[in-house]
């Protein structure tokens, strides 16, 4: 069964073609979902709701782009709704403090991917959202600010913390292997 097969079968309501667009999606989906969530439930209680969208409005969908970037756009939007619901995004932080020394490339080498994204996981709510939009998903300070409701300047400074406190946890780790 092709891809378009897939969405004409979800678009038609078939159960069997739903469940195969979640099989082959939900696992790409829940890793974006942890990005944004405080934890795995709350990664997982997104991801459904995201689906739930994804099924709602795939006759929209209208071939121009990937599918699978179709349903990362309504994962990462979902994923946005829930932290502005929360009460954890009113974290604004300024630019003092800031260390502007680059960290060492050795240091970054030695992690291991699951230990990086452990290290973005336990951010603070607003600068893991903020770093996650424009580091990871690519997104301008100017669409970051557009989405979440605050100033560009607001995304710079969180982007800034957010970097300032991985490299201080990266620069400790590098002390404990060393």
């Amino acid at each position: 069964m092709t891809e378009r097969d897939l969405i004409q079968g979800c678009i038609d309501e078939d159960r069997q073609c739903q469940i195969e667009v979640f099989r082959l999606y939900a696992g790409k989906m829940l890793a974006v979902c942890q990005r944004y969530a405080r934890h795995h439930m709350e990664a997982e209680d997104i991801l459904q709701e995201a689906f739930i969208k994804v099924y709602d409005n795939v006759a929209k969908f209208q071939f121009k782009g990937s599918f699978e970037g179709w349903i990362r756009r309504i994962v990462i939007n979902t994923a946005l709704k829930n932290y502005q619901k929360s009460s954890f995004q009113k974290e604004r932080i300024g630019l003092e403090d800031y260390d502007d020394r680059p960290i060492e490339p050795e240091a970054i080498s030695l992690l291991q991917e699951e230990e990086l994204l452990d290290l973005i996981e336990q951010l603070p709510d607003g600068y893991r959202v903020v770093f996650n939009l424009y580091a990871v998903e690519g997104y301008s300070h100017k669409e970051i600010a557009e989405m979440l409701g605050i100033g560009e300047s607001t995304s710079r400074s969180q982007l800034v913390k957010a970097r300032k406190m991985l490299k201080d946890r990266i620069l400790k780790l590098q002390m404990i292997v060393l």
